[in-house]
């Protein structure tokens, strides 16, 4: 199913999420020096700053709430904060293991939203409810470039 217009933004912030996957596991596998694993640490902090913290918010203070009583709007809160945890570790003891774990959960996080979530929104949400969230979701956003 096409994505919805109302949800086209944060499908974009999922694959700006899941490059980031791709080049942090594709320079692991090159280089897994403390150093590297150092930038690359860094680098999913300042992306999880700049955009997925943003991301989460919009989500749980607009999208779930427009959802109302779906059980996986749950699992993907619970998912955020165990995202948020791993970056906690990353910032005070970044290793090789815990960048593939934010890669694998953060991966596996956002193929469920657009696969499970997005398509289960599209069905079941009334369009003005749709354009409501999606006008707040523009709002909201932040838009970045790779």
């Amino acid at each position: 199913m096409l994505r919805d217009a109302s949800l086209i933004p944060l499908s974009h912030q999922h694959h700006n999420g899941l490059a980031l996957c791709v080049m942090t596991r594709r320079s692991l596998t090159a280089d897994g020096s403390p150093a590297n694993v150092a930038k690359l640490a860094r680098r999913a902090i300042g992306r999880y700053e700049l955009e997925l913290a943003n991301h989460f918010e919009i989500e749980e203070q607009v999208l779930f709430p427009a959802c109302g009583e779906m059980p996986l709007t749950a699992l993907l809160a619970a998912e955020h904060r165990t995202i948020e945890g791993l970056i906690a570790q990353l910032r005070t003891a970044p290793t090789a293991a815990l960048l593939e774990l934010f890669c694998a959960l953060l991966s596996r996080h956002i193929r469920r939203e657009e696969n499970e979530l997005f398509e289960q929104i599209q069905q079941a949400l009334p369009r003005e409810v749709l354009d409501r969230a999606g006008s707040e979701i523009d709002r909201r956003v932040v838009r970045i470039c790779l």
